[in-house]
C-alpha cells in the first residue's frame, strides 16, 4: 500500500491543529488503498502545541511529531519533516488550513494519472491581506524572476505534493540558508500548478510580520542570484564615469569663467549621495558575506529535542 506523508510546520498552533487533523481525516477517506502519516513539526512553540500533538498521537498512530529544542524557523521545520517522511508521496501544508486539504485528491490524481512529478499551488487572490503587503509580494516575484535563471510563480505557496524522487532532490541540498520556493523551482521536474482563492486562517494569528517577510524576500534573492553584486559593480563604474565628466566640466568652468567656489551646496549633496551608494554596495556585499559565513560554520539546520520515537 502506498503512503502519503503530510508535513505540518507548527509554531503556536494549539487551536488550529485539532481542526486540521479533523479535516485531513475527512479528506483521507477520498483515497483508496492509500495510507497516511501526519508529521507535525513543533518549531519551538510557546503554547500547548506539543501537548495537543501528543494527545493526537495517543489516539492515532498515524500521527508523528518532531519537536525542536527552540524556534529554528519554518524553513528548518519543513526540511526536518522532509527528512523524516517515509511516504511514497510527500506534501507540505500549514496547520491553519490556509492550504485547503480538499485539493489534495486533485493533486494526487495529477501525479498518478497525468505523469507529473509534483503538483504545486498558488493563490490567485490575496483577499484579506494588507494591500501594502500584497503590493510588495507582487514586486518581489517580478524582481526575483528577472534576476534568476528559473521561474518562481507569483502567489506560490509551500503547499505542494511531490514524489519521493523530488523530495530526495530537495533534501540533498543541505544549505543552511534555505528558501524552499526557490529550491523547489531549482530542482525542476514536471510540475503542475493549481490555483485557488485565498483562504483565511481558521484560528490563531499569522506569525509573518512585514519585517519578517522582507527579510525572507532578501533571503530568496541572495540565495538564488548574484545580480545585486553585479548591480553594485555597475553602479560603481557608472558613477566613476559621471564623476569624471563632472570634474571635466568644473575644470572648464573654472578656466573659462573663473568661478571655482560656486556650487558647493550641490557638491555636498553629490558627496552624500555617493556615500549612500557606497554604503548600499557594502551592504549588498555584506549580505552575501554573511550567508557565506553561516554556511562555512556548518551548523545543523535544526536540533531535535524529542520525537514520537524518542521522548
Amino acid at each position: 500500500m502506498e503512503k502519503i506523508s503530510v508535513i505540518v510546520s507548527c509554531y503556536n498552533e494549539e487551536k488550529s491543529i485539532p481542526l486540521f487533523y479533523e479535516e485531513m481525516e475527512r479528506v483521507s477517506k477520498d483515497f483508496e488503498n492509500i495510507e497516511f502519516e501526519y508529521i507535525f513539526v513543533n518549531d519551538g512553540s510557546k503554547d500547548e502545541t506539543l501537548n495537543v500533538i501528543k494527545e493526537l498521537r495517543s489516539k492515532d498512530n498515524k500521527v508523528r511529531y518532531i519537536s525542536f529544542s527552540r524556534n529554528f524557523g519554518k524553513e528548518a521545520a519543513m526540511f526536518a519533516g522532509l527528512e523524516a517522511a517515509e511516504g511514497d508521496y510527500v506534501t507540505l501544508m500549514d496547520a491553519d488550513l490556509q492550504d485547503p486539504p480538499k485539493l489534495l485528491k486533485e493533486m494526487f490524481d495529477a501525479i498518478k494519472n497525468e505523469g507529473y512529478d509534483s503538483v504545486a499551488t498558488r493563490r490567485v487572490t490575496r483577499k484579506g491581506e494588507p494591500k501594502i503587503r500584497s503590493f510588495f509580494a507582487r514586486m518581489f516575484y517580478k524582481l526575483i524572476n528577472k534576476v534568476t535563471d528559473f521561474e518562481m510563480v507569483d502567489g506560490a505557496r509551500d503547499y505542494r505534493l511531490m514524489t519521493k524522487q523530488v523530495k530526495d532532490a530537495i533534501i540533498s541540498m543541505k544549505e543552511y540558508n534555505r528558501f524552499s520556493k526557490g529550491l523547489c523551482s531549482f530542482v525542476g521536474f514536471n510540475t503542475k500548478w493549481i490555483e485557488y482563492e485565498n483562504v483565511q486562517r481558521v484560528a490563531g494569528e499569522t506569525k509573518w510580520s512585514f519585517w519578517k517577510l522582507f527579510k525572507y524576500a532578501l533571503e530568496g534573492i541572495t540565495a538564488f542570484s548574484t545580480a545585486p553584486l553585479a548591480l553594485a559593480s555597475i553602479m560603481g563604474i557608472l558613477f566613476c564615469l559621471i564623476s569624471g565628466l563632472f570634474i571635466a566640466l568644473i575644470i572648464i568652468k573654472t578656466v573659462v569663467f573663473g568661478d571655482p567656489t560656486s556650487g558647493w551646496p550641490s557638491m555636498v549633496c553629490i558627496m552624500i549621495f555617493l556615500g549612500g551608494v557606497q554604503l548600499l554596495s557594502l551592504g549588498v556585499i555584506g549580505q552575501y558575506l554573511s550567508k557565506t559565513y553561516l554556511e562555512v560554520k556548518n551548523r545543523p539546520i535544526y536540533i531535535v529535542k524529542e520525537t514520537e520515537k524518542k521522548n
